[in-house]
């Protein structure tokens, strides 16, 4: 049976944990030639351990111009062109807009905004007709969630770029779309600095706003970044899929 990626070269940054690894898995499985990046040395010991010689794990700081540049060029070197980009890696930090601080501001939008804006620039010269181009947004941009000011809004310049893109790359053949997840049962929570019973206490205030009743998990996520990814979607252009239990739906 043919597989939707068979001889695809896919890149996925933020691709060692959570949906990023999840999705890594899935588009192997599919027959992509996979790369993934991250910049914990932690993180990326453990994808180099779970993926094995199945992919390429590469140290990239996504909100570096210089790290995003070099990643691009040992693509060509190694692959001569890209057909899959996944737009993964993210960061959310979240407090009131009265305590927020300024650094989080910055942080935030140099790796949810800039990063994938230079990494789509970046990209271009390797992406021919028929590739695709996947970004992960999130559906607080459409929600107005408390203490999400600065993430739902790099959430939404992000969607925007998706939007711009689509209209420029449309004449090349090259498809771009988002996946937005909601609630995921993934390691960004534990990133934001919240003890565990916190954590708990934000699963079970967030549960009942989803029709379906749970957290979404990392493989529910990549079977749609996988379906934007493949020709399954070769009609699709410059949409926002909402995969989150229909928290934005309903």
């Amino acid at each position: 049976m043919t597989k939707k990626l068979d001889g695809k070269i896919a890149l996925i940054t933020g691709g060692t944990t959570g949906i990023g690894l999840a999705t890594a898995k899935l588009f192997i499985d599919e027959g992509a030639t996979v790369i993934v990046t991250g910049r914990n040395p932690d993180t990326l010991a453990i994808a180099r351990s779970e993926l094995g010689d199945r992919a390429e794990v590469i140290a990239s700081d996504a909100s570096d111009p210089a790290a995003v540049s070099a990643l691009f060029e040992q693509v060509q070197a190694r692959h001569g062109r890209l057909d899959v980009l996944f737009l993964n890696a993210g960061i959310a930090r979240f407090a009131p807009i009265s305590d927020a601080p300024l650094a989080d501001f910055d942080a935030i939008f140099n790796v949810n905004v800039k990063g994938p804006w230079l990494a789509i620039q970046k990209a271009l010269p390797l992406l021919k007709k028929g590739s695709a181009i996947v970004v992960n947004t999130s559906v607080v941009n459409v929600k107005g969630m408390p203490n999400t000011s600065i993430y739902a809004a790099s959430k939404a310049a992000l969607r925007s770029i998706v939007r711009t893109a689509a209209a420029e790359l449309s004449p090349l053949g090259i498809r771009i779309n988002a996946v937005a997840p909601g609630p995921i049962e993934t390691p960004i929570y534990s990133k934001l600095g919240m003890p565990p019973a916190n954590v708990d206490e934000f699963a079970q205030q967030m549960i009942p706003q989803i029709p379906l009743g749970r957290f979404g998990a990392p493989d529910e996520l990549a079977r749609a970044a996988l379906f934007l990814a493949s020709d399954d979607a070769s009609f699709v252009q410059g949409v926002e899929l909402a995969v989150d239990g229909g928290l934005s739906q309903v």
